[in-house]
């Protein structure tokens, strides 16, 4: 039944959406791929929401069969509330009906759980720019998909959806994705830290702070490079390149709207990073917790280890890691490769779920989040830094609330903190 009202629901909003896309027309800019959509769906929306255009954005993750057209229609989560769900159809049936102020632009993520996903919302939707981001080697949900090659053909799909001529943006640093752009007619720029990519860019370092003896990382600087121009940028609350790849996506989206880049790099200035995506956080005892508890593949926890080896500390480099989900046949080597690594980089590795103690040795494990931050507060020193990952469904941003200095911040810094998700056991 539960299933049968999903439909339903998901049906009637998808044709309100329609219907409201044909009546107000807006500039539609889609965003799909393996690693980084939020992210870069968030800068896209920085940079474009300094101009004069009125501009909507999906709401935290909404990229699904009923986020898009939730996103569209501009409602919220119904979850479980029949009431709710009725109240976003005739919030539609009135954008439908009366006449109302809209939004120049939607910014659309746009993700594929299972296939089908992209392919289905592609019939219907018009784009007038695609973003794709990096398609990983072993993203998440290929469990779902016979082969990673079946990913990238459904996150395809998104390109189909463009209009005649519309741009296409291209995250440069995968050949796969760059794949993409044969037989393409439209414009197409790139992106990327290769500096052959149309945006690219260069002399990427951590910045630090001197508080009470230690050095504590505060975030990035990097310069942007464009058509000869290159020009310095400070990012603070956030470690990695994880954090710089949005950023040049948002500018080449801006730079399509022929947005001056001095324009574009001053947005950034009030940019704001997603939780739980490579977020420096202040930790008990003097510590540091880069918080990377939104999700978690292969890659990303790749990137994430390579970053905590990076930063430069007198203290411990600390490592809680939760299980790496929907990885299909893939899940036990990326497991073993992931331990392998971690021990590489780190003093001290903490593991969640059952997957993680494939990892091999030196690893202490916990089945549950909450096992494992009770054993962490005894552990965390001064000047420890202290890396937070794992998939959504291991829940580790449980881990860092319990291991901030300011847990009263909780529900600003951190991912999942909305009631339904806290009432989760």
């Amino acid at each position: 039944m539960k299933s049968f009202f999903k439909k339903i629901i998901s049906l009637i909003l998808e044709i309100e959406a329609r219907v409201i896309l044909r009546k107000y027309r807006p500039f539609i800019i889609g965003i799909t791929g393996s690693v980084g959509k939020t992210s870069t769906k968030d800068a896209i929306y920085t940079v474009l929401s300094n101009t004069s255009w009125h501009v909507r954005k999906s709401q935290k993750s909404f990229n699904s069969e009923i986020g898009v057209p939730l996103t569209i229609l501009g409602c919220e989560n119904g979850w479980s509330n029949p009431f709710l769900w009725i109240k976003n159809i005739l919030q539609g049936l009135e954008l439908i009906f009366l006449k109302s102020k809209y939004p120049d632009c939607l910014v659309l993520e746009i993700g594929a759980d299972r296939p089908g996903d992209i392919r289905n919302i592609a019939k219907w939707l018009k784009l007038d720019i695609a973003v794709m981001t990096k398609i990983s080697a072993v993203p998440v949900h290929v469990e779902f998909f016979p082969s990673s090659a079946h990913i990238l053909e459904e996150k395809s799909h998104l390109i189909r959806a463009l209009k005649k001529d519309g741009i296409l943006i291209l995250y440069y640093d995968d050949q796969t994705v760059l794949s993409l752009s044969k037989g393409i007619n439209q414009k197409i720029l790139t992106y990327g830290i290769n500096p052959s990519a149309v945006v690219n860019a260069s002399n990427h370092s951590i910045i630090y702070e001197e508080r009470n003896g230690l050095k504590i990382p505060l975030g990035m600087t990097f310069k942007l490079n464009y058509e000869g121009n290159s020009v310095p940028i400070t990012i603070y609350g956030g470690l990695g390149i994880q954090q710089i790849y949005p950023l040049l996506a948002g500018a080449s989206v801006g730079i399509s709207r022929q947005i001056i880049l001095t324009n574009i790099i001053n947005s950034f200035a009030k940019h704001i990073f997603p939780p739980g995506r490579m977020n420096i956080i202040k930790g008990i005892n003097d510590s540091t917790i880069i918080d990377d508890t939104y999700n978690s593949s292969p890659d990303a926890l790749r990137q994430a280890l390579v970053v905590l080896g990076e930063i430069k500390t007198i203290g411990r480099k600390i490592a809680i890691l939760g299980d790496m989900l929907e990885l299909g046949k893939f899940s036990v080597v990326e497991h073993i490769k992931a331990g392998d690594m971690a021990r590489q980089t780190c003093s001290i590795i903490i593991t969640v779920g059952q997957r993680m103690k494939k990892m091999g040795e030196n690893i202490i494990s916990f089945n549950t989040a909450y096992e494992a931050s009770e054993y962490a507060r005894g552990v965390v020193g001064k000047g420890d830094v202290v890396l937070i990952k794992g998939s959504q469904s291991i829940r580790m941003e449980r881990v860092v609330k319990d291991l901030m200095a300011e847990p009263e911040k909780a529900k600003e810094l951190l991912t999942r903190q909305e009631p339904e998700w806290l009432a989760k056991k």
